[in-house]
């Protein structure tokens, strides 16, 4: 019956079209409204027109739907495609040309996009005078019985891939906080940046695989988790100690964890800020999807509690001619002696109310003694996961062997093992890093010389100056224990 119906239609159309020709200019045009409803009414489809420039504006869902088309490879199976590179950049970029047409698949549905490329003077848009200009649209075509269950659920999905495929591939950026106050700042931006280029990966880490596996599922975890986070009634954030001696690879750790999420890096210098409150604007200031790194933490600031005073007590002898003082210099000095970053100022830093403005943030802090930090900071919700950068072990050695070298084995891989194990000569990743790359080559004279090393004898250990460093050392194996077992790797 259907198809009976169509066909009925379709001739009353044809025949209406024949004497169409035959009719005079009003009813030519009378006819063709007709035709194009009718035409309307039998055409299956809807077609949503999203055009580059939308009233002088530009039309940033434009801009969505061209980068979610590249982020899934959908020009794949178009005949024409342009490619594009922006300068400085070794990515590039495919969309379709005009005229190409691609299909997209969305909950079962089918869905057509068409790239529309149409030439016009420039006298008729944003006032170019009689310059040719092309005027650039998307064309979305989609069944009429499933506008209503796919949009504008499409549509957000369009977006939210273009977000992430952007953020994916924009340049990362590594801050720093410069020396300022809150008298000298003048709402002024207190970070400064620099393209972060850092070539550390999981892949080039020297580290247990295991523990590898397992940073790189708790950072894939919270990424996903936002929904996770905001049921429980969580901030959307976190941290993360890196400790363990000098040249163990914190810093590597964390520029491989920047790379792997694409995150931008924030190196906050404690030394550098003047209060508790410039140390909240310099957080109100960092954005989402960032890493917020403290290194060092120990020797940042006195973190048993109100800053020692002999810095402030130093710059009042230095400043001891207070004649000479304006009366604003006068009120950074007093605000310097009474004002300065305490242990409650980050706490509440790291897990307070100010540590919710903003999402998906990673705090980072390292510091060679553990021991030195006080419970509260390491305690979970603060410090999520503690993570210990040990000196080298065998499995680390392969990953660096495998960088440097590019070999898999060796023959002196078992006396490598031997001697990493009995762990009679500790050796940090730096350390065998720097014999590698002497005489990267020559695996062979590189591999003797390594093992020559590893037979040294130790220096021998100083025993304790005093009973406080007897007492620091007697601390250092029980610093593990301030966090739960199953937070520590």
């Amino acid at each position: 019956m259907m198809s009976t119906d169509l066909s009925y239609w379709w001739s009353l159309v044809g025949v209406v079209a024949f004497f169409h020709g035959m009719l005079p200019r009003e009813a030519k045009e009378a006819v063709s409204r007709w035709l194009q409803v009718l035409r309307s009414y039998l055409d299956p489809y809807i077609h949503f027109e999203i055009p580059e420039f939308e009233n002088s504006s530009s039309n940033e869902l434009y801009k969505s739907v061209q980068l979610h088309i590249n982020a899934t490879d959908m020009c794949k199976s178009a005949n024409r495609v342009v490619l594009t590179r922006v300068r400085n950049s070794t990515l590039t970029s495919s969309s379709l040309a005009a005229g190409q047409s691609l299909v997209d698949k969305f909950e079962g549905k089918t869905l057509r996009w068409k790239h529309n490329v149409q030439k016009v003077q420039g006298d008729s848009i944003r006032g170019r005078g009689s310059q040719e200009v092309s005027e650039r649209s998307y064309t979305l075509k989609i069944h009429k019985r499933d506008r209503d269950c796919i949009i504008p659920r499409y549509i957000d999905y369009v977006n939210a891939r273009a977000i992430l495929y952007k953020h994916q591939n924009r340049e990362m950026q590594l801050y720093t906080n410069g020396k300022t106050s809150s008298i000298f700042s003048g709402g002024r931006h207190m970070w400064q940046s620099v393209p972060f280029k850092h070539p550390s990966t999981f892949n080039t880490l020297a580290m247990e695989p295991a523990n590898i596996a397992r940073i790189k599922g708790d950072l894939k975890s919270f990424v996903e988790g936002k929904d996770f986070f905001e049921r429980v009634g969580r901030a959307w954030k976190r941290g993360y100690l890196l400790y363990g001696p000098p040249g163990t690879g914190k810093s590597s750790m964390i520029a491989a964890m920047a790379n792997f999420l694409k995150y931008d890096v924030y190196d906050l210098e404690l030394t550098q800020v003047f209060s508790n409150t410039e140390l909240r604007q310099l957080l109100i200031q960092t954005t989402n999807r960032s890493i917020i790194v403290i290194e060092d933490i120990d020797c940042s600031i006195n973190l048993s509690g109100q800053r020692s005073p002999k810095s402030s007590s130093k710059r009042g002898k230095d400043s001891s001619d207070k004649d000479a003082l304006t009366a604003e210099e006068l009120n950074m000095i007093k605000e310097d002696e009474t004002n300065r970053i305490t242990l409650s100022g980050l706490l509440n830093f790291t897990d307070g109310l100010w540590s919710c403005c903003g999402d998906e943030r990673i705090l980072v802090f390292t510091t060679n003694h553990i021991e030195k930090l006080d419970d509260a900071l390491l305690r979970p919700g603060r410090m999520d996961m503690h993570i210990e950068m040990s000196y080298c072990t065998f499995p680390a050695f392969k990953i660096l062997v495998r960088n440097y070298l590019m070999i898999e084995t060796h023959p002196l891989f078992p006396t490598v093992e031997s001697l990493l194990v009995e762990g009679k000569h500790k050796v940090t990743p730096a350390q065998i890093s720097e014999i590698l790359i002497l005489d990267k080559d020559n695996p062979d004279m590189v591999m003797d010389k390594l093992v020559a090393f590893l037979q040294q004898e130790p220096e021998e250990n100083e025993l304790p100056e005093n009973a406080e460093a007897a007492n620091e050392l007697e601390s250092k194996s029980q610093a593990k224990a301030k966090a739960p077992p199953s937070l520590i790797i």
